[in-house]
């Protein structure tokens, strides 16, 4: 078995500090693209927000989409308190945002003041009997409304909530906010990284995606250009080895799906995964859930169906304001990937 290397791992936690929620995405962009200029031989943003990278060759065009977005929270409505209700952007577990502090943005992504996360019974440390909805919270400024609005809060302003990054009980795990998909697209900068010295046959395609966490539409409108042979979505995914659930423990390598709520993964390219995970001792494991997907669908489903499917670091707590993740994972991903792509492939068409 091979030990994890992990690579820049400050770059990692720089990208997961970044705020950038699904349709507001451009700071992420301007970072990844400051780190993938240097290793690619041309770069750009497509009109949907995009980041497009290929390293050229002449064979076959591989498309590996990570997503920038981030889940988050949007002003819904400021009351004359001052509270505001709030909306979320993607799948956020309501019982992960109380008691969290966010940062609220204005139109051109700079912090307009901080909040927390409350709710009636919680404020007034009442005795908690249910668990509240989505719409029994409301983020707390301290102010009041006509003081927000005079800071420049409004209806449509984004709120994240924030978590530092920390190293926990071992160096090797993390947890912060938006390891989904951050530390997909670390991944990717990593591996252009290590083959920026090596010609590879194929045309590659590292795409940086937006709006994955609301309706993957940034891989839906991406792949229609590039017209890719086959792809993969480089992502994050749920970890399964709390006592309920008991297998897939984090830290034993990324999972390759074979089925998600949404799609089955090609065959052809999981076979494949899974031999150079075998042939190169790297561990690697299966997913089979019922729930979620990634951007391999829409890759899937664009055209007239590209073959794709998805390989993910295992993550807990993955849609809640701080994840968790072992770093030896990361690196399992980017080696497999780096074997993948250095042997010499053929298309795949089934």
């Amino acid at each position: 078995m091979k030990q994890g290397n992990t690579g820049n791992t400050k770059l990692l936690f720089k990208l997961m500090k970044e705020l950038g929620p699904s349709g507001n995405e451009i700071n992420v962009r301007n970072m990844i693209k400051k780190e993938m200029k240097k290793y690619v031989d041309k770069l750009y943003a497509d009109k949907f927000g995009n980041l497009i990278c290929l390293k050229k060759g002449s064979g076959t065009r591989i498309m590996l989409a990570a997503h920038m977005d981030e889940i988050g929270l949007m002003v819904k409505k400021i009351e004359t308190n001052g509270f505001l209700r709030i909306s979320t952007v993607g799948s956020l577990d309501t019982i992960s945002l109380i008691g969290q502090p966010v940062v609220i943005l204005n139109d051109k992504n700079k912090e307009i003041c901080k909040g927390m996360i409350s709710f009636p019974q919680f404020h007034d440390a009442l005795d908690i009997t249910e668990l509240p909805k989505l719409e029994d919270l409301y983020v707390d400024a301290g102010v009041d409304g006509t003081t927000l609005k005079r800071k420049g809060v409004k209806i449509g302003n984004y709120m994240i909530p924030i978590q530092s990054v920390h190293q926990l009980g071992s160096e090797k795990i993390i947890s912060g906010k938006a390891i989904d998909d951050r530390v997909g697209c670390y991944a990717l900068i990593e591996l252009a990284r290590r083959l920026k010295q090596i010609k590879t046959k194929e045309s590659i395609y590292f795409v940086f995606t937006v709006q994955e966490e609301i309706g993957m539409y940034g891989a839906k409108t991406a792949v229609w250009n590039l017209k890719p042979d086959w792809g993969i979505a480089v992502d994050a995914t749920t970890a399964k080895d709390s006592e309920l659930r008991g297998r897939c423990i984090i830290g034993t390598g990324p999972y390759i799906t074979i089925k998600d709520a949404d799609m089955i993964g090609n065959r052809q390219i999981n076979e494949l995964l899974q031999e150079i995970a075998k042939e190169k001792r790297i561990p690697l494991q299966l997913e089979v859930d019922d729930y979620g997907t990634t951007d391999a669908t829409s890759i899937m489903l664009s055209r007239e169906g590209i073959p794709s499917t998805t390989i993910s670091v295992p993550v807990r707590n993955i849609h809640s304001c701080a994840g968790i993740c072992n770093l030896n994972d990361v690196e399992y991903l980017i080696q497999i990937l780096y074997h993948l792509l250095i042997k010499p492939q053929k298309k795949y068409v089934t």
